[in-house]
């Protein structure tokens, strides 16, 4: 039995022959397809140095002499939120003790970052989700901001079968189909939709008035900004009806919980707009009791165990931060050594530094994934050496001076870490290719001919060791957990001791600040980074689609699902295409300040007038991120992806 590849539901399947069979939760059409990539003819087997192949010996020396030629901050690596907590932590170990630089960073930056921010602003502690899914099911109502699980993680909604929804995304996507109440918001003004729906239910009387004097601080200051954000207000700046606000307000009093997704986070104010989210649950009384709550739903397969465990440019392995002294003090005893770099620079400003001069990527493909991607990849061009591991020739590895070809989720063991915080055995269940090996035997390799192999080993299991020891007493600790426990049994971080059962409900007695109380924190809606104007008067918005996940680079070589959705395309409201000059069916520019997109028009009635929706999965020039508005949230570092302004161009016939 082993796990999907692909979101944080990390549902169970077995693979027998290449072949895959659903576990118990049932699979989407990724999971069930993903098989056919274990024998894709496209695989990477063979080390490449400049295109050519080569012997792993002469890849890892030459890659080796390289480095050294470089000042340890002159180096990046780049790490993926795919990643097996035993990976995430040995790459966040080599950058900072065998480079000994501080510039690293990883994809989930783009993912997760300002629900996390939030999330510790609010509660001291930042967990996807603070209780187990299956709490779900008891729900009257669930809200979902920004979340469109039916095509990002469709067995999610299993747990959802029960409850009334509510929906909040400026499309009406397969998800809001769904929803007791679709609201509609224009793009970037989610956070002013927050803001009236706490005020609507102060006036309504729906708020918990002992939770908020028991439980929280904060509550005047959030309350003197939602004040002015009466609904007819909200109305005018969101086209969310003042009726339907209010009619949300009452569904969500009872047993309810609000569920944020990426179309929350991805804004320059997106740990604002999570933080008014997170101030309506508390206003409502919902976090930290059975029954009710808030969480975010993380998106990648190890988004929350990714962040937890070093490879963020802030954090050290726990959930510590890289500038707390004991917390640096804890780390390097574990790892023998007496000093570590400071904090580096977040994933965007990374991938764009002028000062770089050499980068390592591991299970991550930002040519296609990063905001302003043009830039992106112009910059990583620039690099005297780009080195990226991957198991497919991705649109980054295809740049790269090398590439190491590396072992795929089903032929490896280690751990994950789900979007409840549940740590998750991934079981070996067949062997690799020949000339393939893992990023743990990859960072060894390296490390020994940095001259430190002593303190790196390669063996899933003793990694994982060496992980409980490092995250003791952190936020996040795992030091109770062993293989065999969970082998066993389900475990909930933190789990403190061999002995202790885990916590799969958070913060039902306290929360994590050290009064122990819940914290408003006071926002105000600010508008998008890059409102429409005259030049252009649309607003973009991005995401995905069922068949397709993060930058296609493994779902673009499954035919069953290319045959799906085989290229790229922009939905819009039929008068705007018509507007245009354009019909359904055409291919159409659209054209941002930084980028022009080729795309297939399709006309959706249910979309606004004033906004058009691409995926971002595709590569060349159907590239969404060509478009997109790099303007980074000053607390979380996100790119606002969410939302930019763009035009529609007739694309010429120049036969």
């Amino acid at each position: 039995m082993t796990h999907c590849p692909y979101c944080a539901l990390q549902c169970s399947m077995s693979v027998i022959d290449g072949q895959v069979a659903p576990g118990p939760g049932g699979l989407c059409q990724k999971g069930w397809t993903a098989g056919e990539l274990l024998r894709h003819p496209g695989r990477l087997t063979t080390p490449l140095i400049h295109g050519r192949p080569a012997s792993w010996d002469e890849a890892l020396d030459f890659v080796a002499s390289r480095i050294k030629e470089f000042e340890p901050d002159e180096i990046a690596v780049f790490g993926g939120g795919g990643l097996t907590n035993e990976k995430a932590y040995l790459l966040g170990k080599f950058a900072r003790v065998a480079l000994k630089t501080s510039q690293i960073d990883y994809n989930g930056r783009f993912c997760m970052s300002s629900a996390a921010a939030a999330g510790n602003k609010a509660f001291g502690l930042d967990r996807g989700m603070p209780f187990p899914l299956s709490d779900l099911k008891t729900a009257d109502t669930v809200l979902l901001a920004g979340s469109n699980p039916a095509e990002t993680m469709p067995p999610f909604l299993r747990h959802l079968e029960g409850a009334r929804l509510i929906v909040i995304d400026p499309r009406r996507t397969a998800t809001a189909e769904r929803a007791t109440l679709h609201l509609q918001p224009a793009p970037g003004t989610d956070l002013a939709l927050a803001l009236g729906l706490l005020h609507t239910a102060v006036i309504e009387g729906v708020v918990d008035k002992e939770y908020i004097s028991s439980r929280t601080s904060g509550f005047d200051d959030a309350w003197r900004i939602a004040a002015q954000w009466w609904p007819e207000h909200t109305e005018r700046v969101t086209g969310v009806s003042a009726a339907d606000q209010r009619a949300a307000v009452h569904m969500l009093a009872g047993r309810s919980y609000i569920l944020t997704g990426r179309g929350t986070e991805q804004h320059a104010s997106g740990t604002d707009t999570v933080s008014a989210w997170i101030n309506l649950a508390l206003a409502l009384g919902l976090p930290g009791r059975v029954g009710s709550g808030y969480g975010c739903l993380t998106g990648q397969g190890n988004g929350q165990g990714g962040r937890e465990h070093g490879q963020k440019a802030d954090q050290l392995p726990g959930y510590r931060k890289l500038d707390d002294p004991v917390a640096r003090k804890h780390i390097m005893d574990v790892w023998g050594v007496d000093w570590l770099p400071g904090v580096g620079r977040s994933a965007y400003e990374l991938l764009n530094a002028d000062d770089l001069k050499a980068m390592l990527v591991f299970g991550s493909n930002p040519v296609v994934s990063a905001p302003r991607a043009s830039g992106v990849a112009e910059r990583l061009k620039a690099l005297d050496l780009l080195v990226v591991a991957d198991f497919v020739m991705s649109e980054t590895a295809a740049m790269a001076d090398v590439v190491f070809p590396v072992t795929q989720w089903a032929e490896e063991d280690g751990t994950m870490t789900n979007l409840e915080g549940r740590i998750i055995r991934r079981r070996k269940a067949l062997d690799p290719p020949a000339g393939v090996r893992s990023d743990l035997h990859l960072i060894h390799g390296l490390a020994a001919r940095l001259g430190c192999a002593e303190k790196f080993l390669t063996e899933p299991k003793e990694v994982f060791e060496e992980l409980r020891r490092a995250s003791a007493g952190g936020p996040s600790d795992y030091s109770g957990v062993t293989y065999e426990r969970l082998d066993a049994e389900q475990l909930h971080w933190p789990v403190p001791s061999v002995d202790h059962p885990g916590t799969p409900r958070l913060f039902l007695d306290r929360f994590a600040h050290p009064d122990g109380l819940a914290r408003f924190v006071p926002v105000d809606h600010k508008g998008p980074a890059e409102p429409p104007d005259e030049e252009f008067p649309l607003q973009a918005t991005t995401g995905r689609v069922l068949q397709h996940y993060q930058s296609g680079a493994q779902t673009r070589r499954i035919g069953e699902l290319m045959k799906a959705v085989p290229e790229m395309y922009v939905e819009m409201h039929p008068d705007t295409a018509s507007r245009a000059g354009l019909a359904s069916g055409e291919p159409a520019h659209v054209v941002s300040r930084r980028g022009r997109v080729t795309a297939t028009v399709r006309c959706v009635p249910s979309m606004r007038a004033d906004a058009v929706f691409l995926p971002f999965h595709f590569p060349g020039d159907g590239r969404a991120n060509l478009l997109t508005n790099p303007a980074l949230d000053p607390t979380s570092r996100m790119p606002e992806f969410k939302v930019c302004a763009v035009r529609l161009e007739q694309v010429c016939d120049e036969s």
